[in-house]
């Protein structure tokens, strides 16, 4: 900064953009803020810069609060920070929502289409969600726009249908493909293992080894996850220790492998496997639950008793609940052992949809408040995970309904004043 002042150049909207850039780059947000925030004409690139900084630093919520904010038109590098972002930092549902809002959000001279990487992300969010139904679209607009399908994006269809159950389609692309790197051979090989198909997941990785690919620590949890899905553990330590890797197993190898020994009860093997986890991470909750699980169906409860006091002796606990996920007729339902959040929320809207149309005391209100809700339900179900943010949404939007018809309401009823300051509480 003080060489940019020095020549001059604290003015230079390029200078400004590239130290933006790099301070992020560095992990220094708060002085690429600094800068960014100085600035007195920012361009497009100024606030990519700064949205992807934030998104590097996994603050997602600041980036996406800039992202709202932004005054130029956004343009594919956004769309695509944003989408990407939201996927790598485990946030798939609101990743997809961005896609749809980049179809939607400008006319057809202005109209950002997707690319390449557009697609890989939004296939990979697809894929996180099971949502077999939007992965398809993508796919049909794949062919619709004659996009290249290259390797990336053939191995992003390979996940995708793996991972929401449609494997003979996953090998189908597979097989098209004219290239393929250790990434879509792993791909192939997670899918098979994913649904017990042990034997071809096994004949693939030979396959592999015979064109000369060289496997990952990616690929052995592959092979372990098929053998554990089809109860051929021991062939599954075997091939870990022994045949397959060349070097020292990591937390992800020796993780699928207790999963393995959890699913078909090898006790002794899966005793050992666990105490060795939970000396590489011994504050991963998830190691000890598998361990007492292994205890509980060998009907060794005092071992499973004697875990549970470790555990609480070390104050582990799961923090945040398990949860499944279902698309049905496009639409992605969570659910979880606290419940689903969507539905929670989803009550709340109608609670405070009704107290805003009894407040306006409007002959219509309740069929008001139901339609009201239809659009306010789509509009803030990607944000249920934030009940904080989801309220000011929820707020803003029945606000600006409210006044809408307040406004005809006026007009029908002329001897009732209804204010805009005449808000409920909640409102306010």
């Amino acid at each position: 900064m003080l060489t940019q002042l020095k020549f001059g150049y604290e003015g230079d909207a390029y200078v400004q953009n590239a130290l933006i850039s790099v301070y992020s780059e560095c992990g220094v947000l708060v002085d690429a803020r600094r800068v960014f925030d100085g600035m007195s004409n920012r361009d497009v690139v100024s606030w990519n810069s700064m949205i992807v900084g934030y998104l590097r630093g996994g603050e997602l919520d600041v980036a996406l609060d800039l992202f709202k904010e932004m005054n130029e038109r956004k343009d594919i590098i956004t769309w695509n920070s944003m989408i990407t972002g939201f996927v790598q930092g485990g946030r798939p549902k609101e990743a997809l929502r961005f896609f749809q809002e980049m179809q939607f959000s400008s006319n057809d001279r202005d109209m950002v289409r997707p690319d390449k990487i557009t697609v890989a992300s939004v296939l990979s969010a697809c894929a996180s969600l099971g949502a077999c139904d939007h992965g398809r679209w993508l796919h049909s607009y794949l062919k619709r726009s004659q996009m290249e399908c290259d390797m990336v994006i053939g191995t992003a269809l390979v996940d995708m249908y793996g991972k929401c159950g449609c494997v003979e389609r996953a090998f189908e692309i597979f097989n098209g493909m004219p290239k393929r790197d250790i990434l879509a051979w792993t791909a192939m090989i997670s899918a098979y293992a994913l649904h017990g198909h042990a034997n071809e997941a096994f004949k693939l990785y030979e396959n592999m080894e015979a064109v000369g690919v060289r496997p990952n620590s990616v690929t052995f949890v592959g092979l372990l996850s098929a053998c554990a899905h089809s109860g051929l553990v021991e062939k599954g330590r075997m091939k870990t220790l022994s045949e397959v890797c060349p070097w020292k197993p990591d937390v992800f190898v020796w993780g699928a492998l207790l999963g393995g020994c959890q699913l078909h009860g090898n006790v002794k093997l899966g005793e050992k496997i666990a105490q060795n986890l939970i000396c590489l991470e011994p504050q991963n909750h998830a190691f000890y639950i598998n361990l007492c699980d292994v205890y509980a169906k060998a009907g060794r409860f005092d071992d499973l008793k004697r875990i549970r006091a470790l555990m609480k002796d070390r104050e582990i606990r799961k923090s945040v609940p398990g949860c499944s996920m279902i698309e049905v007729d496009g639409i992605v339902h969570e659910f979880s052992m606290k419940g689903s959040p969507e539905v929670q929320m989803m009550e709340a809207i109608k609670s405070v949809l009704m107290d805003s149309a009894e407040f306006a005391n409007l002959k219509d209100g309740v069929l008001w408040a139901e339609s009201t809700f239809k659009f306010t339900a789509f509009q803030v179900k990607f944000l249920s995970n934030r009940p904080e943010r989801a309220r000011k949404t929820i707020v803003d939007f029945v606000r600006q309904r409210f006044t809408v018809k307040t406004n005809i309401s006026r007009k029908l009823h002329k001897n009732r004043e209804i204010g805009e300051q005449e808000f409920p509480d909640w409102a306010k």
